[in-house]
């Protein structure tokens, strides 16, 4: 499965075996199952995650005590509660397994020594976290932009693998809907 990693990885830098067999000692594999916390609120992040199987979702709970889930990663995305990684502060979110998952995780010590010892990486997550900013700020304007019924359908037509393996109320959660209000909708949009 870390050549799932490497695959990634030459996806954005060029990378031969002997420079890999240097990334890859900083990872170790870990399982989880469905619904595990992996991190919790007011713990230190510790791990940056790429996911080889499965996803994560990141969240927090709000002051009324809902869970308002703020990303997914699914396979060959990246996760992690980024303040509190590169700060090491205590995590303002949880992040959760939505199904079983098989994740590659890397410490912050062996992250910071592969980014000193292997250039291309600093490379490499400078784009993959570029991707990332770019696509949160997207998802700041489609709230600012659209409607809820329009920022569902963009969410449905933009990323179909999720809605075959989130379960609903999670999906709500991250658009920023309750339950029954993304119902309503997928109800609408049957009819």
């Amino acid at each position: 499965m870390i050549e799932q990693l490497k695959h990634h990885i030459e996806r954005f830098v060029p990378m031969d075996e002997d420079t890999f067999l240097n990334v890859q000692a900083g990872f170790q594999q870990q399982s989880f199952r469905k619904k595990e916390n992996i991190l919790t609120e007011g713990q230190i992040c510790k791990m940056h995650y790429f996911v080889l199987k499965g996803i994560l979702r990141k969240f927090f709970v709000n002051d009324k005590g809902v869970e308002q889930t703020t990303e997914f990663a699914i396979e060959n995305w990246w996760m992690t509660d980024s303040f509190s990684f590169m700060n090491r502060t205590p995590a303002s979110f949880c992040i959760q397994a939505v199904e079983t998952a098989e994740v590659l995780a890397i410490r912050r010590d062996d992250f910071d020594s592969l980014l000193e010892a292997v250039p291309a990486m600093e490379k490499y997550f400078r784009c993959v976290f570029q991707k990332a900013y770019a696509a949160a700020q997207m998802r700041i304007r489609y709230h600012y932009e659209h409607s809820r019924e329009a920022l569902y359908h963009h969410f449905r037509e933009s990323q179909p693998e999720f809605l075959q393996r989130v379960p609903q109320y999670l999906i709500a959660s991250y658009l920023g809907f309750t339950p029954e209000y993304l119902s309503e909708i997928r109800r609408k949009s049957i009819s």
